[in-house]
């Protein structure tokens, strides 16, 4: 994984205005190795604990609005402060982490650094967390509007009928299908296969109705 060691000067230029002190305060206090990441597909960030002298180790897209870029820090943030207090005891998306996760929530949106669309669609991660981004579907869908570009013709799957052919990044093309939970069960259009792809994919819809 490619990855750039910023120096904390230039953290503020990835985070909202008004939240940087708060933000190295946590850093500093718990000795935090941080690394801004070049896009990963399957993650926004990752949390790995203190281990034989070494610090806490925090990762986060790099490519990531501000607004996204922060959440996921807190959610990192979480993980390491539930290690804090409970070590390797207890689920890494249990009551503990996400307890935890709410209350740094709750401390940043107080210091209102978030839009009020933002922040009223936080309100259901402050009651109860998802483990993943997946699970933070009108949470992902309001922080979209933020991001500096996107691209055109290119929505979200969750955000198209059912039938609705699409392509996804790696040119594969589908047919949308039902939703299982959090992700749509969807077609391929070359094989036939199903797979379940996730609500906030990004997709390029390349037909004007539904397939056949």
């Amino acid at each position: 994984m490619a990855a750039t060691e910023h120096p904390l000067k230039d953290l503020e230029a990835f985070l909202p205005e008004g939240c940087f002190d708060h933000v190295v305060q946590y850093l500093y206090q718990y000795k935090v190795h941080l690394t801004v990441a070049r896009s990963r597909k399957t993650v926004l960030g990752d949390y790995r604990h203190a281990f034989r002298g070494n610090n806490h180790r925090i990762s986060v897209n790099g490519n990531l609005n501000k607004y996204e870029f922060l959440i996921t820090l807190l959610h990192e943030l979480a993980h390491l402060l539930t290690f804090e207090q409970f070590k390797n005891t207890v689920p890494a998306h249990g009551k503990e982490w996400k307890r935890l996760y709410s209350q740094l929530l709750v401390h940043f949106v107080q210091l209102k650094v978030f839009p009020d669309d933002i922040v009223k669609a936080l309100e259901k991660s402050i009651i109860s967390p998802a483990a993943t981004a997946n699970g933070e579907t009108e949470l992902l869908k309001v922080l979209r509007k933020y991001n500096p570009h996107i691209p055109e013709g290119v929505c979200l799957l969750c955000d198209v009928p059912v039938g609705t052919v699409f392509m996804i990044s790696n040119g594969k093309i589908f047919q949308k299908g039902e939703l299982r939970r959090k992700r749509y069960v969807c077609a391929e259009i070359k094989t036939g296969l199903l797979y379940t792809i996730s609500a906030i994919t990004e997709i390029k819809p390349i037909a004007d109705k539904k397939g056949e």
